[in-house]
């Protein structure tokens, strides 16, 4: 089956995927476990969390979903389908959640250039019915694992974090984050049609980057001086001038900021 025939018509999260014409991938891609656990290594993701990896191809069958599905979401991981998980979504932040996916779609294919998609990260954040059946606050990253020849979409792996611990606001926006320091495009405004997207370099360098991660984990510096084999003063000054670019006066506010913004 190809992307446009995916059903059902009135689904706003699968009319979202067939807004974006020519996207995605016409004929099936092999992929490795290894290769998605590569994906994962570069994915940061504080807090209860599980993976599924989306195939255009078998859009309705179950898909490769990590365990901890059902214990966060109460769902059997031998049967779960993006319809499934659709469904969990808040029905307050379904139009957001189809916005967010289509407008993501859009600048990669026509802005960003589809043969840049793999260098990408989408974020934004969106509630979801979890196993005991409230609603928690849940960060979704996205990232493209395989594509075909004309760097069509085939395979997604998208990440679900509970950070709810952290916040239970939504900012209603998108981000799309480059993985190797380029271009990132942040807090998107997928409802406004007249917004000029600005492309800006990564506000952490890498070694700033690892830090933050770490400090989103609850490390000490400590710790962190430990684990990076540098001293604890080089780990005090990178924790301050990650302060000042991210315009944080604490290490709780930074880190509800990078998980929010979906900067990490």
């Amino acid at each position: 089956m190809e992307p446009g025939d995916l059903q059902p018509e009135q689904n706003l999260i699968h009319r979202a995927w067939r807004n974006v014409p020519d996207f995605f991938a016409k004929q099936d891609i092999s992929l490795q476990r290894k290769e998605i656990d590569e994906f994962i290594a570069t994915t940061f993701s504080t807090g209860a969390a599980y993976y599924y990896v989306l195939d255009f191809f078998n859009i309705h069958k179950p898909m490769l979903v990590s365990r901890s599905v059902e214990q966060i979401l109460g769902l059997d991981p031998s049967t779960t389908t993006i319809q499934s998980i659709i469904e969990r979504g808040h029905p307050e932040d379904l139009s957001f959640a189809s916005a967010a996916e289509e407008s993501a779609l859009r600048i990669l294919n026509s802005q960003i250039g589809r043969d840049q998609v793999k260098n990408y990260k989408i974020s934004y954040c969106g509630r979801l019915r979890t196993r005991d059946g409230s609603y928690r606050m849940f960060n979704h990253q996205a990232l493209i694992l395989a594509t075909d020849d004309a760097n069509r979409v085939s395979k997604v792996l998208s990440i679900h974090t509970d950070i709810s611990h952290i916040t239970t606001r939504n900012n209603y926006k998108l981000s799309l984050l480059h993985l190797f320091g380029g271009q990132s495009y942040l807090n998107i405004d997928v409802f406004d049609e007249k917004m000029q997207l600005i492309g800006a370099p990564s506000l952490f360098t890498e070694r700033e980057m690892q830090i933050v991660r770490l400090l989103a984990d609850g490390k000490t510096s400590v710790e962190i001086a430990g684990i990076l084999r540098i001293s604890q003063h080089t780990v005090k000054n990178h924790r301050k001038n990650i302060l000042k670019k991210a315009d944080c006066k604490t290490t709780g506010q930074l880190v509800s900021k990078v998980l929010v913004e979906g900067l990490v």
